[in-house]
């Protein structure tokens, strides 16, 4: 397996896509193009010990940075990292691209570069998991997309369908999209005019879900448009960190409740590391003709090597096959 890693895309680049790429590179043994400024890459390669392993430097000279403008011009520079990126993914040269770049930049490069699966007649969507109770839940759209029609959100509900029953091993998924209220009627006029198409659809659809519904694990698949579900996933993170935070805080506050913390220490570890976005790593873009994935600009390296392992998996599982029968035979 070949993945491509965009090692100009982070807010700390390019030291947490060198030090994922080591450790990918080790655990798999899969080969990893590290896509950057070779100048920059190669004495941190060296200094981390990168051996015997099979990573190779693509040189990029040019950076798409978080503050870039997309417009023509700057997709027709083929020189930074997301473009060359994608070449190699264009032309079958690699299995799964990985940035934590730009989103935008990334839907972008991607459509010039890919373009939409075939029979695709919308836009991609940016695809989460997130922790529920009783396991994780797909949200999508997460910020590709802020402006949405109905026929986009029910596009964006079958795939994320698809990826929930490859990603989470559900058979059936229940689907349900987000609104102010679980009743029949309620929600913006995006909602109510989605709300009969989702019914319609054939996918095994629950109905309206507020955030009570979704966090306690009452469907598999949210859907929205991309401006409210990156509102959603990032006001949750910060919730989680504040969680974290007060917890720590209030353990450590006296001797009795750090006696109390000490004997707890294992659950409060479980605890950190499922809500912890790193562990989830990146979120696919569904809907282009490739494996694309997504993550934080202020990923560290564990999130970028756990964004590596979803893009493997999704590699191992045939996701860019399914969605594409799927989006052939129903689209």
């Amino acid at each position: 397996m070949r993945i491509v890693l965009d090692a100009m895309g982070s807010d700390n680049h390019p030291q947490p896509e060198v030090l994922a790429a080591i450790e990918a590179a080790k655990r798999f043994g899969d080969e990893i193009l590290l896509v950057g400024q070779e100048e920059k890459l190669t004495p941190l390669l060296a200094e981390y010990g990168m051996g015997k392993l099979p990573i190779t430097i693509v040189h990029a000279p040019e950076i798409f940075e978080m503050s870039d403008k997309i417009s023509g011009s700057s997709l027709r520079r083929a020189k930074n990292s997301m473009g060359v990126g994608m070449d190699f993914l264009k032309n079958g040269e690699a299995d799964a691209f990985v940035s934590a770049g730009n989103t935008g930049g990334v839907m972008a490069f991607g459509l010039t570069r890919l373009g939409r699966i075939k029979g695709l007649k919308q836009r991609p969507a940016l695809c989460a998991m997130i922790p529920v109770k009783g396991g994780r839940a797909v949200i999508t759209d997460i910020g590709a997309n802020a402006e949405c029609k109905p026929e986009m959100l029910v596009q964006f509900a079958k795939m994320g369908a698809i990826y929930a029953r490859k990603a989470l091993g559900v058979s059936n998924p229940r689907v349900g999209i987000i609104s102010n209220g679980e009743e029949v009627g309620k929600g913006n006029d995006l909602v109510k005019a989605t709300y009969p198409l989702l019914e319609e659809s054939g996918l095994n659809f629950y109905g309206n879900v507020e955030s009570k519904e979704l966090f306690g694990g009452e469907v598999d698949v949210a859907v929205t448009d991309g401006f409210t579900g990156n509102v959603l996933i990032k006001t949750s993170e910060a919730v989680a960190k504040l969680l974290t935070d007060q917890l720590r805080t209030h353990i450590t506050s006296s001797l009795m409740t750090s006696i109390g913390g000490a004997l707890a220490k294992p659950a409060f570890n479980k605890l950190k590391k499922d809500l912890d976005p790193a562990e989830i790593g990146a979120a696919p873009l569904l809907g282009l003709n490739g494996l694309v994935f997504v993550g934080h600009g202020r990923s560290n390296a564990l999130a970028l090597f756990n964004a590596i392992i979803k893009a493997r998996q999704a590699v191992e599982a045939n996701l860019l096959q399914d969605l594409r029968e799927a989006i052939l035979a129903d689209f």
